[in-house]
């Protein structure tokens, strides 16, 4: 992670942000919260020292300089930009194309892109959960149900697949119910695919709750920016998709307020499974 002195935080929406900018403000580190300005979450907006849009990129470089920031966390879900509407400043027009051609790969490619960017600027570009351990999930079942041997089938094929799909730059997360892929996570992102799910009839998945979203990283992923991530959200959302589990990679994932996730999760039969490399 490096020595650095105080840390720039560029935030998209949800509650990481608030998490990172909190628990590094307790451990005394100065910090300069530059929020963007698609971010809707009233939460994270109270936050900002600074607001830009993501493509004045000489404003935020110049904001961190001037704010003495030498250290930079990406922390928040950002919307993929549309490209022909982004307000630009001279350094973001410059480096427009170069980031047209990153996301044309792919979210990871474009990225990791703006991680070299920050890097060739000279900060230190810091992964939120290199902040806090608490904020990353440990292996294990974490409230009171654990997947039996069938679930824990579907949970090897939902990360295989997720693995497979890795060289195509898709999403980090899948469904699979009794052997079938339900869903693939796309551009839309895991709370959209669980809808999808939730809309899946019963003649073709059954009545009973069944079924696991799976979430890892996938291979050669930038593990600094864009980490699976579930909390609160993502349980409800698997309760309303009528899943019986979440599972996730131990290490690699990073949980909200994972007692009330515990405590949600319990509360309607749901196991919350972070599972190892050899497991799968």
């Amino acid at each position: 992670m490096g020595n650095w002195r105080k840390l720039g935080i560029i935030a998209g929406d949800g509650d990481l942000p608030i998490q990172v900018a909190k628990q590094v403000a307790e451990r005394g580190n100065d910090i300069h919260v530059i929020v963007l300005d698609t971010v809707s979450d009233h939460r994270v907006r109270a936050l900002a020292d600074t607001v830009v849009s993501i493509g004045q990129v000489g404003k935020i470089i110049n904001t961190l300089k001037s704010n003495n920031c030498d250290a930079v966390v990406l922390a928040g879900y950002v919307k993929r930009p549309d490209f022909k509407n982004l307000k630009l400043d001279m350094k973001g027009a410059s480096l427009l194309p170069r980031a047209i051609r990153a996301a044309k790969t792919g979210d990871g490619s474009l990225l990791s892109f703006v991680v070299e960017v920050l890097e060739q600027e000279g900060f230190i570009v810091i992964g939120a959960h290199e902040l806090s351990k608490t904020l990353i999930i440990a292996a294990g079942a974490l409230g009171k149900f654990a997947p039996n041997e069938e679930q824990i089938r579907d949970i090897r094929k939902g990360a295989a697949l997720i693995s497979a799909l890795g060289a195509f730059d898709v999403g980090q997360a899948t469904v699979v119910a009794d052997g079938f892929v339900l869903a693939i996570e796309a551009v839309e992102g895991t709370d959209a695919m669980l809808r999808r799910c939730a809309a899946v009839t019963p003649e073709i998945r059954g009545e009973e709750a069944n079924g696991v979203l799976v979430k890892r990283t996938k291979p050669g992923q930038e593990l600094r920016v864009d980490l699976p991530t579930i909390g609160v959200n993502t349980v409800q959302a698997s309760i309303e998709a009528n899943l019986k589990g979440i599972a996730v990679e131990a290490g690699k994932t990073i949980i909200l307020e994972p007692s009330r996730v515990a405590e949600l999760a319990d509360k309607h039969g749901l196991y919350v499974y972070a599972f190892c490399e050899h497991e799968v």
